[in-house]
């Protein structure tokens, strides 16, 4: 058992063919993916996924290089369109949303590749964040009436105390493009959750990190799902990382599932095992 987890987690069956932790079953999913499907012109990129999420759980979506991982992330933010399928977030369905208005609606992600303001402070960076709580309009900005630094001094203390999760409160005034690389990483995250969401998509969040950084990652990913009572999905190469603190895994290959289960349940599929554990490569 991890140390990350007091106890194994049991997952149980909601009323589609996907299953959540026990603690979330007396509440609706907060991400349900139903029958899941993108073409690119003649190739199908995912086919037929399907995927529920509880309101408190941390999961995993893993699979081999190309296996369409990245593009579900796509999929559930909007920045692709699906060709069928349902993605309800927390029971609405997203079918025509932007990838701003599912935002607002509670979805928030990094990316494989780090997409920091490199210019802007720390700080600027996660009030960017915040853009959808700042309650002033463009004329207050503008004349910098009293809303608009009533505001500004709610923005500085929430990006503070967003920073304090990763300890990174005294980096606010350093240029977000100055830091190491794992700093940039935890700032993407601190962004991420500064919309407020209550589903995070984390997209290889340990990429480029040594073993210790990793370790200090787990640990914040669960102190993150602990404090702010949020969901993450995570695609991680990392098996250490998944394995650690996942509760229910989606294993991904040419575009569909082909297995999911617990930590124990996926280490022993022998499907998996062929198609990606045993293979030692990862996304």
């Amino acid at each position: 058992m991890s140390k990350f987890q007091k106890e194994p987690t049991k997952l149980v069956p909601v009323p589609s063919t996907n299953k959540i932790p026990e603690r979330d079953v007396d509440k609706s999913p907060i991400l349900e993916a139903r029958h899941l499907g993108i073409d690119f012109g003649g190739l199908t990129a995912v086919n037929d996924f399907n995927m529920a999420i509880g309101r408190t759980e941390i999961a995993g979506l893993i699979g081999p290089n190309g296996a369409g991982k990245t593009t579900v992330f796509n999929l559930l933010t909007k920045v692709y369109q699906p060709t069928r399928g349902t993605i309800l977030l927390d029971g609405h369905d997203t079918a025509g949303k932007t990838t701003v208005q599912v935002n607002r609606m509670g979805i928030a992600r990094t990316f494989q590749n780090i997409r920091l303001f490199s210019n802007l402070s720390v700080e600027d960076n996660v009030k960017i964040g915040l853009h959808n709580h700042i309650g002033y309009g463009l004329f207050s900005g503008l004349l910098r009436l009293p809303g608009y630094w009533k505001e500004e001094k709610v923005a500085h203390q929430r990006a503070l105390e967003l920073l304090s999760i990763f300890d990174m409160q005294d980096l606010a005034n350093a240029k977000a493009g100055s830091l190491p690389y794992g700093a940039q990483r935890r700032l993407e995250i601190v962004r991420a959750l500064a919309t407020n969401p209550s589903l995070l998509l984390l997209d290889e969040p340990a990429a480029g990190m040594n073993p210790s950084e990793t370790a200090e990652l787990m640990e914040n990913i669960v102190k993150i799902r602990d404090t702010f009572q949020i969901a993450v999905l995570l695609i991680e190469h990392d098996m250490s990382l998944v394995m650690g603190i996942c509760e229910g895994i989606a294993v991904l290959n040419f575009g569909q599932i082909i297995a999911k289960g617990t930590p124990d349940e996926i280490q022993n599929d022998p499907e998996v095992i062929k198609a990606y554990l045993g293979s030692g490569k990862g996304e």
